[in-house]
């Protein structure tokens, strides 16, 4: 996309997870089997992660595609918003409104083994496109020239960015903001080709997330402050910075 603003919640995967999820305690099936939860913010992901390749399919473009992330993400969140109106009981939207702040509170290896698979296939098809990013991130004619196919590669890491994010929503909630603070830290050491960033951003966005979980369970309070919260009073000052900085040399 060729902007230090974009970041993977943009494609609206996670706003599918959240309304999967929210489905699931809707309907009552997160009460019936503990799975149902993150079973349905799999397959909301999955179902945005459909529409948003379809939508983007006919153009295989940047901009079709963040485009199509915004519609998903304004559906889903309109979605999400009816669900909440309509909560059968004060327990149910209580819980549906604590997910959606996300938090890694009583995850387990089950919710890990559910998510892995999604999230090793979505970074087996992320870390293969190192070079072919490079090469878009100098433009979309630029790449073609070097023999890229532009269209191949914006669905290829579309579908990668979706798994990836789709599946770690689901288990874990609206934990926001850890896909543009890691990149935009990491760029000092490891520069600014995306190919070099993938790798080293797992890994910190892996970091981050941990260290933000151990923080707020630490902190002295009456009440676990979400994780999800804290990674957004982290992200939102940079994401100013960054917007500022953009209008400045622009």
């Amino acid at each position: 996309m060729r902007n230090r603003l974009a970041e993977p919640g943009l494609l609206g995967v996670t706003g599918g997870a959240s309304l999967g999820a929210v489905l699931a305690y809707y309907y009552g099936a997160a009460s019936v089997a503990s799975l149902a939860l993150p079973a349905g913010g799999l397959l909301g992901a999955a179902a945005a992660a459909g529409a948003i390749l379809a939508l983007a399919s006919r153009t295989g473009t940047g901009a079709s595609l963040v485009l199509a992330g915004i519609a998903v993400a304004s559906l889903t969140g309109a979605a999400v918003a009816v669900a909440l109106s309509f909560a059968p009981n004060p327990f149910a939207l209580a819980e549906i409104t604590v997910w959606l702040l996300g938090s890694l509170e009583d995850r387990g290896w089950r919710e890990v083994a559910l998510a892995l698979p999604a999230v090793a296939l979505g970074l087996a098809l992320l870390l293969g496109l190192g070079r072919r990013l490079d090469a878009l991130s100098l433009g979309e004619a630029t790449a073609e020239s070097l023999g890229v196919d532009v269209a191949a590669t914006v669905r290829r890491t579309a579908a990668g960015a979706a798994l990836s994010v789709g599946a770690g929503a689901a288990v874990a909630g609206g934990v926001g903001f850890v896909g543009l603070i890691v990149p935009n830290l990491l760029r000092f050491a490891a520069g600014e080709r995306p190919g070099a960033l993938l790798l080293p951003s797992a890994l910190g966005g892996a970091s981050l997330v941990l260290a933000a979980d151990i923080f707020v369970r630490l902190l002295p309070l009456q009440q676990e402050l979400r994780l999800g919260v804290l990674t957004s009073l982290l992200g939102a000052p940079m994401l100013l910075q960054l917007a500022v900085a953009q209008a400045g040399r622009s």
